[in-house]
Formats: structure tokens, sequence, C-alpha cells
């Protein structure tokens, strides 16, 4: 019986050797490199520069803010609609407001009937005054009497004028409890999409709160903005009238031509593409923006893109080439 335990044990000790020989051999295989979902892009140009570009709007992004603080009461769009200029898109509670309006349009119903009657008296005094100068016997008419006729017209006519003055009063106060009711409901700036909504009926929006996401994000989607950053080494190199192509980020096989739009003149600490404007590193880029219709490649706001840019060639250098130039 021993000697069977050893037999098993020894053929247990052999199926563990080879088990561990093979592992090792393959352990040795060298690993297959990963093939990518789609190609990547080839440059359509022999000289070019590139760089990374986001879309965005054609207005750019607009950060929708407001004037008053308030709880909201109603959102009227939803994202990814498309609103014209002046669409009302959030409401906030305005009862505050409207009873200031209220009590606004009260005082005008005030000032107007006050006005009413000074008028009134102006008249009744003009007539009295009219009666005693049309009197062909004057010795019936006491001097003290045409007098005091005289001057009851004078202060008749200073109590309409003072009640002008309150009824435009009254009507400036009236605008302005309007023009406040009115920024509680809070429109589109321009024609636009909404990109973002970023509250819900209920929460309260500060004025100019230090929240980094924004009430809404619209923009003007009849256009799309390429933002391409070309490193600072590059930026000599840039031609506006160059041609220019950019690729889906992903799927190359989308591509579309770009048109210049214009630059931002001013270099800067490149921001990274995710987003948060937090984010830095420590390339300086060149901010060149290009437009193109958006029906001419699927793409998202906010997604990236791969562009080249054709460049002039670069002359051959030698050692007494002298100065580098660029031909035009």
């Amino acid at each position: 019986m021993l000697s069977n335990l050893n037999r098993i044990l020894m053929g247990l000790a052999i199926v563990g050797l080879l088990g561990g020989l093979t592992m090792v051999i393959l352990d040795q295989r060298k690993t297959p490199i990963a093939q990518p979902f789609a190609p990547p892009a080839i440059p359509p140009f022999t000289s070019f520069i590139s760089g990374s570009g986001i879309i965005e709007a054609a207005s750019e992004n607009i950060k929708l803010g407001t004037l008053v603080g308030g709880t909201v009461v109603k959102i009227f769009v939803k994202k990814g609609q498309i609103v014209p200029k002046g669409t009302p898109l959030i409401h906030l509670d305005d009862r505050q407001p409207m009873a200031e309006l209220i009590t606004a349009k009260a005082n005008v119903y005030t000032a107007q009937k006050t006005l009413q009657k000074a008028q009134a008296d102006l008249k009744l005094s003009e007539d009295l005054l009219a009666l005693v100068e049309n009197v062909q016997d004057k010795r019936g008419i006491s001097k003290e009497e045409l007098i005091t006729r005289q001057d009851g017209v004078v202060i008749a006519k200073k109590a309409v004028a003072e009640a002008q003055g309150n009824l435009k009063t009254a009507l400036a106060q009236e605008g302005q409890a309007q023009t406040q009711l009115d920024f509680y409901t809070i429109k589109a700036p321009i024609d636009c999409e909404i990109m973002q909504i970023n509250t819900h009926p209920g929460e309260y929006i500060v004025v100019n709160g230090f929240n980094n996401d924004p009430i809404m994000l619209l923009g003007n989607v009849q256009q799309y903005h390429v933002r391409v950053d070309i490193d600072e080494n590059d930026a000599w190199r840039f031609r506006k009238n160059e041609p220019a192509v950019a690729f889906l980020r992903g799927n190359s096989r989308y591509q579309t031509p770009l048109k210049f739009a214009y630059i931002e003149p001013y270099v800067i600490p490149k921001k990274s593409l995710t987003g948060d404007p937090t984010e830095k590193i420590s390339t300086r880029v060149l901010q060149v923006v290009y437009s193109y219709d958006p029906k001419a490649m699927p793409a998202y706001l906010g997604q990236q893109v791969d562009v080249y840019i054709r460049s002039p060639k670069l002359p051959s250098q030698t050692q007494n080439s002298g100065p580098l130039r660029v031909s035009k």
C-alpha cells in the first residue's frame, strides 16, 4: 500500500512539474499588440502642422446668468431644444416683485385721479375768472374778488403741474417694478440650442454664484466652430489662408474641411480638453478658430477632433545656410 502511495505522489509531482514548465513557456510568448478600433488619421498634406481641437457653438458656449436670485418655479425648455431669441427659459418665484408692481399700478391710478381733479379745479377757477372779466360794468366786481379769482387760477395751475409730476413719478416706479418683475423670467439672449440644464424646479439660483456649473449652457448651432490649439513652437508656421481638415477623434473616416474664422492672437497656457478650466500643462498654444457645417460630420458639441493645417515646406538646412526663412 505504501508503494502505491509513493507512485501517486510521484505522478502528482511530475504533473506539477510539467504544468510549471508549460506556464513558463507560455509566459515567454510575446503578447500580440492590440489593434486600434479605428485607424488613426492620415495627414492629408505633405507639410503640415497639427493640433487638438474641440467643437463649440459658433457663438461660443454661453453660460446663462441671472440678474436676480430666486427659487426656480418652472423650466420651459428641454435639452437639445432650439429656441429663438427672447424665448422664456426659466421662471423664478416672483411673488414679491409682483406685489410691488401691483402697488405701483395702484399709485399710478391714484396719481391719475389726482391729476383729473386738479384739471377740473383749474377749469372751474378759469371759468369763475372769466365770469368777472366778462362783466360789462366793472363797478359790480370788487378788486378783492378779482384778485382772489386770479390767484385761484394760479394755484390751480400749480396743483395741475404738481399732479402731473406725481403721475410721471408713479409711472416711472411702475416701469421700474415691471422691469424688476421681468428679471424673474430668464429669456434666451440669442437664437440658440439648449446644450445643458443644470438646475431644477425648487432649487435656488444665486446671483454671481461660485458654482462651476452654469444655470444653462447655450450656443448658436447654425454653424459649428472648432477651436484648435497650435503649439507655440509651430505658431510661426501657421497661415490663415492655408486649407485645414478635421478628423473625428475615434473614427478618422469622418472628416470635414474647415473654414478659417478668426485667431485669438494671444498665446496662452494650454488647457486640458476635459472641460475643467483649472487643468493646465506647461505647453503654451495659439488658439485658432475654424467653422464648418454641422451636417458635414456627425459630431457633438464638446467633442474632440484632430486638425491638420497645411503649412509651407521648410527649406533644407546646411551648416552655412544662415537663418531659416519660410517661403510664402
